[in-house]
């Protein structure tokens, strides 16, 4: 039997759950089809195209920069980084500074540059290794920032703070437009077999992997 369709609440739930799924899927599409893309890359390294790694750029300068006794590291870090041109993700090393000198890493998507300064003489030594759009790609999927387990860097740059918000944002909008979705399927009533069956499939093959694997 099909959902009774003369209740008005019913009806503008229905409404405005097809208007919301479809406007959170256009929302999300470039998002999906990012991840989705930057996914195959990292599952299938071996394919051609997907090899950005051993097509890097790796490059060496050195140049002398200004630093002020009075200010912290980070300040420090932030005032070279400023005084080089460049930008991105401060990550400090776990294991602490080595005397006499400021050591950093800064990291964005398709960017990576090793700092290490003289703290005596100033002069610092930069490293940096540049990948093309697929291996930018690549960090994008797992770009944070700082990880979950790491005590001594946190998010500083703003667009790291952006990226992990809009990151949180598909998250939830995922969820919701599975929701959506089974409010749909169960308000059609046709479509409800096929349905069941997708979504058992779905869930039997997502729990063998969560379960049968362990």
């Amino acid at each position: 039997m099909p959902w009774p369709r003369d209740a008005g609440a019913v009806r503008r739930m229905d409404l405005w759950t097809r208007k919301l799924h479809i406007y959170a899927g256009l929302l999300l599409l470039s998002f999906t089809w990012l991840f989705a893309l930057s996914g195959l890359v990292l599952n299938h390294s071996q394919w051609k195209v997907a090899s950005f790694w051993p097509e890097r750029k790796q490059a060496h300068f050195e140049r002398r920069v200004q630093l002020s006794s009075n200010a912290s590291q980070d300040q420090q870090a932030q005032s070279v980084m400023r005084q080089l041109g460049i930008f991105g993700e401060l990550a400090w090393p776990a294991a602490g500074q080595k005397p006499g000198r400021l050591g950093f890493q800064i990291t964005r998507p398709g960017r990576i540059a090793t700092v290490s300064i003289d703290a005596g003489t100033g002069a610092a030594t930069v490293d940096t290794i540049s990948v093309n759009a697929w291996g930018i790609l690549n960090m994008l999927h797992s770009f944070t920032g700082v990880r979950g387990s790491d005590g001594v860097n946190a998010r500083d740059w703003a667009l790291t703070r952006a990226w992990s918000f809009c990151m949180d944002a598909v998250c939830v909008g995922l969820i919701f437009m599975a929701l959506s979705g089974c409010w749909i399927w169960l308000r059609s009533c046709e479509r409800r077999p096929a349905g069941l069956i997708a979504l058992l499939a779905g869930l039997l093959t997502c729990g063998y992997f969560l379960f049968g694997l362990s």
